[in-house]
């Protein structure tokens, strides 16, 4: 990609291109979105091209991120659909309004009695479809307003339960409160829902305190580049 980049005209870009962006924490999906348009509107004097993005990454997440350009934003949908595979951190005894880092612990438990195999027993009921909630701090819209700006707000608002499907969830390492994991799950997957869950199967709490996505179908971070990487080819 990065050698492609400098090659590439106007015009591919607006008859379409797919990037692969390495995300780093901090940024949101739609600032990268933003960032990309603008350094495309700069480069070739043009005052429109579309831009966007195949599937939300949090702002404390990081990894792959696929911007479409021009006509490939069409193909959006078939991308999102895709299996996509993560890793990730969570963290015992201690629960967060977001279940992330996003928001401060608001209450905090006991873990002297979860042990490794605990945590590897739960993790094989996530397995397979699952009924999941999304998270009250998420981009899911409700009566048009974004759920997120609800929640900063206060408002109490009943959030429906929706089936994912997750195809495998590996345990890599465990050093009780935290344990490092790998999944793949389908589109529409919440890992902070998961991480919250996991925690109330061991009878305990849980957030995400990291998180990577690796891939999605059959694009790989491997292959990804940062914004600044972008930036540099970009205008060699």
């Amino acid at each position: 990609m990065l050698q492609k980049l400098a090659l590439l005209t106007k015009e591919e870009f607006q008859e379409g291109q797919i990037l692969l962006l390495n995300k780093e924490i901090g940024w949101t999906s739609f600032d990268i979105v933003k960032k990309i348009k603008n350094l495309l509107k700069e480069k070739f004097k043009i005052k429109k091209i579309k831009v966007g993005h195949a599937g939300t990454l949090d702002p404390l997440a990081s990894g792959l991120l696929i911007i479409c350009t021009g006509k490939s934003t069409k193909i959006i949908t078939s991308i999102q659909d895709q299996k996509k595979t993560y890793t990730g951190e969570i963290t015992l005894g201690a629960s967060t309004p977001s279940f992330d880092l996003e928001t401060e612990i608001n209450k905090t438990y006991n873990v002297s009695n979860i042990t490794n195999k605990n945590i590897k027993e739960v993790s094989k009921t996530f397995l397979g479809e699952i009924n999941q909630k999304p998270p009250l701090f998420s981009a899911i819209k409700i009566k048009g307003e974004r759920l997120y700006k609800k929640a900063r707000r206060g408002e109490i608002v009943e959030i429906k339960s929706r089936k994912v499907t997750v195809f495998s969830f590996e345990i890599n390492t465990i050093d009780i409160p935290k344990f490092t994991f790998q999944i793949s799950c389908s589109k529409g997957t919440y890992i902070r829902s998961i991480a919250n869950d996991f925690g109330i199967k061991l009878g305990n709490a849980g957030h995400l305190s990291c998180l990577s996505r690796m891939g999605i179908g059959e694009y790989n971070l491997k292959d990804a580049i940062t914004i600044a990487e972008f930036d540099k080819k970009l205008n060699m």
